[in-house]
């Protein structure tokens, strides 16, 4: 039963997740604000969290922020905002969904399972388990991913978009493919969206020591030499 972290200051907000999380058959937990979120997350290490960002003291943001710097445990933020430039900097943090409010309960439990199934869904029929290109080497099984002998730690969604790259070096892929290897929801992933995970990627690659992901401007983005 995987367990889902809560994380918002209204209680009437994380009342409602709660009765629609347990109805779908999850583990739920609950923190009201960014530090509670850090000791629960220290403690019980849920499977996803779902984050509120405009929290009073310290905001959701920052709360991933420290998050992304030991740990790959999807968030799916939340927030008030719907402007493009808030959704974009949630994802660059390292965020793998953005929902707006108000929202349909039945909607997030739904976001909630696609984010989880990034996770475990990584070997499909007739993949092999491990996948590798030069020193790149990815393990869907493990769901870990090396750079020679450095492991990368990357998020589902960035382990999803790598993946697909991977089954494939040298194919360009178009961000509508990468777009329907990643997400379940693509009517609501734009461009930028897709953009902001490749770039996350890229730096996780390049502070272990490789670049591998090219730019085809244009078209996409294709897995190079390395």
């Amino acid at each position: 039963m995987p367990k889902i972290l809560i994380v918002d200051d209204d209680p009437h907000i994380r009342e409602v997740l709660r009765f629609a999380l347990e109805k779908d058959g999850f583990s739920v937990g609950e923190a009201a604000n960014g530090a509670q979120a850090l000791e629960r997350h220290a403690a019980e290490r849920p499977d996803l969290i779902v984050l509120d960002i405009l929290m009073p003291e310290m905001d959701g943001t920052e709360v991933c922020r420290r998050l992304r710097r030991d740990h790959a445990t999807p968030i799916v933020f939340l927030s008030s905002r719907d402007d493009e430039v808030d959704r974009i900097l949630g994802l660059e943090l390292g965020g793998d969904d953005y929902v707006t409010k108000p929202f349909s309960p039945r909607e997030l439990v739904a976001r909630v399972r696609a984010v989880l199934r990034r996770g475990t869904s990584a070997v499909t029929e007739g993949d092999s388990p491990v996948l590798t290109h030069g020193r790149l080497r990815l393990d869907a099984e493990r769901f870990k991913v090396w750079w020679a002998e450095t492991e990368v730690t990357l998020t589902v969604t960035e382990f999803g978009i790598l993946r697909t790259l991977l089954r494939r070096p040298g194919k360009v892929y178009s961000r509508e493919e990468l777009i329907g290897a990643a997400y379940d929801f693509h009517n609501v992933v734009s461009d930028r969206t897709v953009d902001s995970h490749v770039r996350r990627l890229r730096a996780k690659l390049a502070a272990a020591g490789a670049d591998p992901v090219e730019t085809v401007h244009g078209v996409g983005y294709k897995l190079g030499n390395c």
